[in-house]
């Protein structure tokens, strides 16, 4: 599966788009992260519990997209997105989107 977070892929002839391709997940914080992250919070400096803690949920969120993607018969998603937002205090969505399309 080819992807692009421009409308196009070099050397590629889109023939076909088949729609929206998208993919989420939910994580919520833990209490030991949590405690971690608060006394980062408190010296300054990356939180690294919550950088994995993201980089998972793009991960998944991608992977679901591709796979969204390949359900709708796809070769390609062009256009691909990330955004966030919280669901409930402590949780937040990933989610991946972009356009499935058909190649050449």
């Amino acid at each position: 599966m080819k992807l692009s977070n421009t409308e196009t892929i070099a050397n590629q002839t889109i023939t076909e788009t088949l729609g929206i391709a998208r993919g989420s997940t939910v994580r919520s914080r833990n209490i030991g992260r949590d405690i971690f992250a608060s006394l980062k919070n408190i010296v300054g400096g990356e939180i690294e519990e919550y950088t994995k803690l993201q980089a998972d949920a793009r991960e998944q969120a991608l992977q679901r997209m591709v796979n969204d993607a390949q359900k709708l018969g796809a070769d390609a998603v062009v256009n691909l997105r990330f955004t966030t937002s919280v669901v409930a205090q402590g949780a937040s969505e990933m989610l991946a989107y972009g356009t499935a399309v058909k190649l050449k």
